[in-house]
């Protein structure tokens, strides 16, 4: 496999880079890099610029809306905007639940729902996790019980990412306890202004309102909002899964990370040198380093089998466990560097309008706020211990 770019994909990455650099507005990427608070419009503003590019789903068909990009291709542009401190794009309609429809959703689900998606006119958020049943999924309760041409869904559902925006979420429920616990359990789409559903804030460690807890008191959802066959969810979860847990790895902000503490090694001082000449400080980065170089040659070669028409297996779950370890080495050793300037923690600087004064250099004040947020990302999607089960599993037989 050659891991080397094409003179075709260096021209590509050239024409992405230029686009970012003219259509990122500076105060949009200084709010990124700096850990601000992202408001709805600040994403969905993003959403449209790259819909109307034509570079929102350029990991669906052409015929739905897709670029028509290669596998490389998407590595590239994704690459590329976490280096230029674009907005993460919200993933939960376009890359979980599109993807869904466009392999088990049925012709009309298809046709009502990608538009949508891709237009902005629906903000989904993912139903997934319950209290009891995080990385162990398969133990869901929340439950749906047909009654007539309705199922009525009774139950939580807990760390609902931007559930405070959503209009929508597509959800797992149980609709049967026969069998394993894998089995019985169904993909539904519900609309969030439904009677019956309560989203309450769950505030962070580091004090943004993230996550929420959703609550469902026999919520009406029609019969045609179910995705597939009924008691068939776990495979459409499965498949959804493998994807997210890819794009957790966060390559390109480490990437982006990576550089950013080079430059803070370069500014701060240690017994009247700099950082970056400290062996110990400089032997840990460039272990980090390494780390992050041999996780990105592990998602060319996913990219390189999906360019092939493969699809992720096993590989998505080491890509997540690696890829998390690694952006929350990171941000420890961006702590380490600046020293006493990570202890203050101030989230109401993150929000708009803050003109207090600032605690030792502009790019100290989000270290602290974004050590704790990470603390999530090596549980989220799955935990790393489930995703070493399922390495051991799938590779090792065990």
């Amino acid at each position: 496999m050659d891991l080397n770019y094409t003179p075709e994909e260096m021209t590509f990455q050239a024409e992405v880079r230029a686009w970012l650099k003219t259509n990122i507005s500076t105060e949009l990427a200084h709010k990124v890099k700096h850990g601000q608070t992202l408001s709805r419009d600040d994403m969905q503003g993003w959403h449209n610029t790259l819909n109307a590019n034509g570079w929102l789903a350029n990991h669906w068909p052409v015929e739905l809306g897709g670029s028509g990009w290669s596998a490389i291709e998407r590595h590239i542009f994704e690459e590329e905007c976490a280096l230029a401190y674009a907005p993460r794009i919200v993933p939960f309609g376009l890359s979980m639940l599109g993807p869904v429809l466009i392999k088990y959703g049925n012709e009309a689900q298809k046709k009502h729902w990608l538009p949508r998606i891709l237009d902005g006119s629906d903000w989904w958020c993912q139903g997934y996790s319950e209290p009891g049943a995080g990385s162990d999924l398969a133990g869901l309760r929340c439950k749906a019980v047909r009654d007539g041409d309705h199922f009525v869904v009774n139950g939580q559902k807990t760390w609902t990412t931007l559930a405070q925006y959503a209009n929508m979420i597509f959800m797992l429920v149980r609709t049967s306890t026969e069998g394993k616990t894998q089995e019985g359990i169904s993909f539904l789409l519900i609309d969030m202004d439904t009677p019956g559903i309560e989203v309450k804030p769950i505030v962070l460690l580091e004090g943004t309102h993230e996550v929420n807890d959703v609550f469902f008191t026999d919520v009406r959802v029609p019969v045609e909002n179910l995705v597939g066959e009924e008691n068939m969810g776990w495979t459409y979860a499965k498949y959804l899964l493998t994807y997210e847990r890819t794009n957790i790895a966060g390559i390109g902000f480490s990437m982006a990370a990576l550089g950013e503490l080079k430059e803070i090694a370069q500014d701060q001082t240690r017994a009247g040198r700099k950082l970056a000449d400290d062996p110990l400080f400089a032997a840990r980065l460039a272990r980090a380093e390494i780390e992050l170089e041999n996780t990105k040659i592990t998602n060319l070669r996913v990219v390189s089998a999906a360019a092939g028409g493969g699809a992720p297996g096993a590989e998505s779950s080491m890509l997540k466990i690696k890829g998390t370890e690694i952006r929350q080495e990171f941000d420890a050793l961006k702590r380490k560097a600046i020293g006493s300037y990570a202890a203050p923690l101030v989230p109401e600087a993150f929000e708009p309008g803050f003109n207090g004064p600032s605690v030792g250099p502009d790019y100290a004040a989000s270290i602290a706020k974004d050590y704790f947020n990470h603390r999530k990302i090596t549980i989220f999607g799955g935990s790393n211990e489930i995703q070493k089960n399922i390495i051991s599993k799938m590779i090792l037989g065990l």
